[in-house]
């Protein structure tokens, strides 16, 4: 009797910003425990995102990183994936305030978030910015997580159009063939409002963007995601990308029930 074939595996990442202290980011982090036996029993890969000065707290929880000596531990790969929001193009040198990819991987973290909204907007970061940022990223061994999306709501095609070149610009990079990256698709126009981009478009949006950046990268959808999102663009996306709705453990959980039907 021939075994069933095996569910996709399917991506659900969290970014608490810079909303919680480090007491509340490692109390959100051990009430996620609980929940991550769920997710890996349906194949689903957990990544979270803390602010950069929580993120050696949480490294010293999974074991990745030694406390005492602050090295890397010999571990087995943690159930759940622990990144930075984002670092600097250079590993170092003269930038004060800058965060080192090197130092990032150093300390065990395997993903960097690159591009936001928020980022592009406030601090004027370009697609070169970006992709310098996740050439540096592949270059130390992490994962790319690139944020992409159009601003204003319009066709599909549209979509496509202004996104393509977010998507390219990391493609092109030396380090990036046949290496991880994840794509966040995450309509500007549709971050902190009450509801996400309806589903039939973001399938139609992702389902072209596959057509620039082949089967094998995964592209999930962020955007005002939350409770109910993934039902109608399972379709299109491999997974979801959290904000402010993955600050509810309640709501995370109800998500991974969700996508594991």
């Amino acid at each position: 009797m021939s075994s069933p074939p095996q569910r996709p595996q399917r991506t659900l990442g969290i970014s608490l910003k810079i909303y919680f202290t480090p007491q509340e980011t490692l109390r959100y982090y051990q009430s996620l425990q609980p929940i991550l036996s769920l997710a890996q029993q349906h194949n689903i890969h957990i990544f979270l995102i803390p602010s950069v000065l929580t993120l050696p707290l949480l490294l010293q929880q999974t074991g990745a990183l030694n406390s005492t000596t602050w090295s890397l531990s010999k571990r087995d790969r943690a159930p759940i994936t622990l990144g930075a929001q984002d670092c600097s193009p250079y590993d170092s040198g003269a930038y004060t305030g800058a965060i080192s990819p090197r130092e990032l991987a150093l300390m065990g973290c395997e993903m960097v978030e690159l591009g936001h909204a928020e980022r592009r907007k406030l601090f004027r970061e370009t697609d070169e910015t970006v992709a310098r940022k996740a050439e540096a990223v592949l270059r130390n061994g992490m994962v790319p997580l690139v944020c992409i999306g159009e601003q204003i709501e319009g066709s599909v095609e549209s979509a496509i159009e202004e996104c393509t070149p977010q998507i390219t610009s990391i493609l092109a990079l030396p380090g990036a063939k046949g290496k991880e990256i994840v794509f966040a698709y995450e309509p500007v126009w549709a971050i902190g409002q009450p509801r996400p981009a309806s589903a039939e478009y973001v399938v139609g949006v992702t389902r072209g963007l596959r057509e620039v950046c082949g089967e094998g990268v995964r592209i999930i959808y962020g955007g005002s995601a939350g409770l109910g999102t993934f039902e109608g663009m399972r379709e299109g996306v491999d997974g979801l990308f959290l904000g402010r709705f993955g600050h509810d453990i309640e709501c995370v959980k109800g998500v991974i029930e969700e996508m594991a039907r």
